[in-house]
């Protein structure tokens, strides 16, 4: 299937999902316009940080990503964000789907720390796709693997995870702890009869500070 090509031509935020995400639009193109019963469509989607530059304050914040920026020449490498699994419907020619990605609050992952220091612009994208594809014969079905080469690249507004984030968690920010470590800052709240955890934290740098 060496005729299929691959676009995407747009994004949006998801305001209906449980949870934060966001809407690329996938254009299928077969250029032996034949019909095409379905195709089950994985694709992996990573962030390549190369193809854009970076302000001193982005920087500063990569740093326990890539390490300092004179490294970066060895250490700028492809950030994997997620694999997502797609079914295509019947098509002849050319149709459009949508990859539905889930995004994350979680800062232990790398795209996430990724996403939290850019200030503005474009993410880079790239998406590679595999899967099977299968069309109706003479005698039953088809299938073929969908091409190893089959890519394309995306150049993702920055602005748009943010708006993700800020639909589900306005002026919020969310980090995983230990559960040892919460316990023990449970106890801290409960014996300081704190009414919320921003409460506990805010306490426990007003401590931090007055000990300096």
């Amino acid at each position: 299937m060496s005729g299929l090509h691959a676009e995407i031509t747009g994004a949006r935020v998801e305001q209906y999902a449980a949870s934060p995400s966001l809407n690329l639009r996938l254009r299928l193109s077969d250029e032996d316009n034949r019909r095409i019963d379905t195709i089950a469509l994985k694709i992996q989607v990573q962030i390549d940080p190369r193809k854009r530059g970076y302000t001193a304050g982005e920087q500063a914040k990569l740093v326990e990503l890539f390490g300092e920026p004179g490294r970066w020449g060895e250490t700028l490498r492809t950030v994997h964000w997620t694999h997502i699994s797609v079914i295509v419907p019947p098509f002849t020619g050319t149709t459009e789907v949508d990859i539905p990605i889930p995004c994350t609050y979680d800062f232990e992952i790398a795209s996430s720390k990724y996403f939290d220091a850019l200030e503005d612009g474009e993410i880079p994208l790239l998406l590679l796709f595999s899967g099977m594809l299968f069309s109706k014969a003479e005698c039953g079905f088809s299938a073929e693997m969908v091409p190893w080469h089959l890519e394309c690249g995306y150049r993702l507004p920055a602005q748009l995870w943010r708006d993700a984030m800020n639909h589900f968690f306005p002026n919020q920010a969310w980090i995983r702890i230990r559960k040892d470590t919460f316990d023990e800052l449970y106890r801290f709240r409960t014996e300081h009869a704190l009414l919320s955890w921003e409460d506990t934290v805010r306490k426990l740098l007003q401590t931090s500070e007055q000990r300096v």
